[in-house]
């Protein structure tokens, strides 16, 4: 089998808990190096792999095939463009870049290259998210009316880290929206219109802490929401659709479980307590209300697909296209929260 050798950019929360243990156990990938100011964090977990102070020492390298780009929101555009000048392909961390002519920049630049550039939007493969994807393929809501999308917490006081200061790219929406959009998007396309309300509400809040914005899809309204002053979250899903609801309520296990040590094949990897499946009505008069199982949420999966699309040349699990496109709907909310008014989204 065909190897392809991996360096990462980062060993934070990001590329110590989502890349690099999935990394290692996807058949044919191979993580060699790791650009790190702390070497032990990373020997720690994998002794094997190199530690290298600077960026332009991975990049030198011959051996590295692709890079992972999983650093601050205000590094990825620079560093993802030394990675495709560098002749690597390059998967970066959501969001993106923090403005979409960015974006533009990079996609223009890999096509150049002739490199495979990609954004790692995992939530796409959340297990509540994967049950909701089949509920709409199967037709079992009928035509969709109505999707309600929550990703609430509770952390009343501001941190000191990045995300919450007044950088580019810091905030919610940036952070917990890309999410949220990204997976409208894949269910549903581009919106013909946008209007958003973003907070900063908690205080001595430097960065959104808060969003509320409406993608709107002919009769289709979608709902976006986020705020981290949530002590009982409702439903994540609310879904309605002319022949049925989907609600589900509860987040994907994997994120806990990647952070906890635990990895892919192990028991009941991506699986939900019974307790936390979702609720599927139907019927017309005589409504009908039942658990649906959720199906295994699949982190490994997003990997798993870009080896084969650099091995063999299938399609990747998530173009940097798509990923654009997620970053100009997060500057038009910011437009439509600034003037109050419904914006037309032109692509």
């Amino acid at each position: 089998m065909k190897k392809v050798k991996i360096g990462i950019i980062g060993y934070g929360l990001s590329g110590s808990v989502f890349h690099a243990p999935l990394i290692s156990t996807v058949e044919g990938l191979d993580l060699v190096a790791v650009v790190s100011s702390q070497p032990e964090k990373v020997r720690q977990d994998f002794p094997a792999v190199d530690v290298v102070p600077f960026v332009e020492a991975l990049l030198a390298r011959p051996d590295i095939d692709l890079v992972v780009v999983s650093t601050p929101n205000t590094t990825h555009f620079s560093f993802a463009k030394q990675a495709l000048e560098a002749n690597k392909h390059v998967i970066v961390e959501k969001p993106f870049v923090t403005h979409f002519q960015e974006a533009d920049e990079l996609i223009s630049l890999a096509e150049k290259q002739n490199r495979l550039l990609s954004v790692y939007q995992n939530r796409r493969w959340d297990n509540d998210f994967l049950t909701l994807k089949q509920c709409i393929r199967e037709g079992l809501l009928g035509d969709i009316f109505s999707y309600e999308s929550h990703y609430d917490r509770f952390r009343p006081q501001v941190s000191g880290k990045w995300r919450d200061q007044a950088l580019p790219g810091s905030g919610m929406l940036f952070d917990l929206g890309s999410h949220l959009i990204d997976q409208a998007l894949h269910l549903f396309g581009l919106p013909c219109t946008v209007f958003a309300d973003i907070q900063a509400q908690r205080p001595g809040a430097q960065a959104d802490d808060y969003f509320h914005i409406i993608l709107g899809y002919d009769r289709l309204r979608v709902i976006l929401h986020s705020s981290c002053l949530v002590r009982k979250p409702g439903p994540h899903f609310q879904v309605h659709g002319n022949k049925g609801s989907f609600i589900k309520y509860g987040l994907d296990p994997q994120e806990g479980s990647l952070a906890g040590g635990i990895r892919p094949g192990a028991p009941d990897w991506g699986r939900d307590p019974a307790d936390l499946y979702g609720q599927l009505t139907i019927g017309t008069g005589l409504d009908i209300t039942a658990p649906v199982e959720t199906l295994p949420g699949s982190y490994q999966s997003y990997y798993q697909a870009v080896y084969q699309a650099i091995t063999a040349g299938s399609p990747l699990p998530v173009t940097a296209r798509e990923a654009r496109n997620t970053i100009k709907i997060i500057e038009t909310a910011q437009e439509s929260s600034k003037t109050g008014k419904i914006i037309p989204f032109a692509e």
